[in-house]
């Protein structure tokens, strides 16, 4: 079950990167200042790194300094990662991971797009899961993440990753979506909520004890008070719905159609359109909030 799951969201997560958006495309910049960004720090990193999927900021409250090596689980087009390397410097590194291999083409790409028209020096982008970090133990001084965590099958073994690859003393910044209160039923069910980040988000209190569980101290999962229905601000984009689900997976998850049985919708992608969907049938902020999470590894 956990790999058809992991295999949809790959196919998903992969048409968006595919698909042309970016900080330039209609209600995407909208997205991200929804949820803390700012105008100045999205216009200082490659537009195509921004693709309208955020739900926090993390790199706003990571407290990074010079010198550090951060690492940013589920990296999509790189905005997290090129926003760190600012603050880490030319001494320090920002490292992506992500497990969808067109979200680390187009972060590569990016790459070579500095703000000075040079490719940047100090970020690099490794494929690999969350669960399984491709990542050396006690090698990195935070971590930060920006709306995956919810999409792993597995979140505890998430957390002791995590824990396994921060130095001593080494810390976590995390912006995600966690529960309030129970799903209804078929909204827990919609795999289109569930590549959503809504369905695949845990309460509150789980989230903070399997930090605790981890290893980790001084744990904080705090709700942000940021409206989820921001995602309904993105609009068209350059492509027509991305393929179907496979149709050799079976899930006990009520399947949402992007296109609503056009063969080709007002092109976006298929993860914004569904997730349209599912905000039009229920107010997602009853249950589900944008949180901030901050740990830290005991020295």
């Amino acid at each position: 079950m956990a790999k058809d799951i992991l295999s949809i969201v790959q196919s998903q997560y992969g048409s968006v990167a595919a698909s042309g958006l970016s900080n330039q495309s209609p209600g995407v910049s909208e997205v991200a200042e929804a949820f803390g960004y700012t105008t100045d720090e999205l216009e200082s990193i490659p537009a195509e790194a921004n693709m309208g999927l955020s739900c926090g900021n993390p790199t706003a409250f990571a407290s990074l300094k010079p010198g550090e090596v951060v690492v940013d689980l589920g990296c999509g087009g790189g905005l997290d990662v090129f926003l760190a390397a600012q603050r880490v410097g030319p001494t320090g590194k920002a490292i992506g991971i992500d497990m969808t291999p067109q979200m680390i083409e187009r972060a590569r790409k990016n790459a070579q797009r500095g703000p000075d028209g040079k490719p940047y020096t100090n970020v690099e982008f490794l494929s690999g899961q969350i669960d399984d970090l491709p990542l050396d133990r006690s090698s990195v001084d935070c971590i930060i993440s920006n709306c995956v965590v919810n999409l792993a099958p597995d979140k505890h073994a998430v957390f002791r990753e995590m824990f396994r690859v921060l130095k001593p003393g080494g810390r976590v910044a995390i912006s995600d979506i966690a529960l309030k209160q129970p799903l209804p039923p078929d909204l827990a069910r919609d795999v289109m909520a569930y590549v959503g980040c809504i369905a695949g988000a845990i309460p509150i209190e789980d989230y903070r004890q399997g930090l605790i569980e981890a290893g980790f101290s001084e744990v904080r999962v705090v709700d942000a008070g940021s409206d989820l229905n921001a995602y309904s601000k993105v609009e068209g984009q350059s492509a027509c719905c991305s393929p179907a689900m496979p149709s050799a997976v079976t899930l006990p998850i009520a399947e949402s159609s992007c296109c609503g049985g056009n063969s080709c919708a007002p092109p976006r992608s298929e993860v914004h359109v569904g997730l349209t969907q599912v905000l039009d049938r229920y107010n997602v902020n009853d249950y589900a909030a944008s949180v901030r999470i901050d740990a830290i590894k005991p020295k």
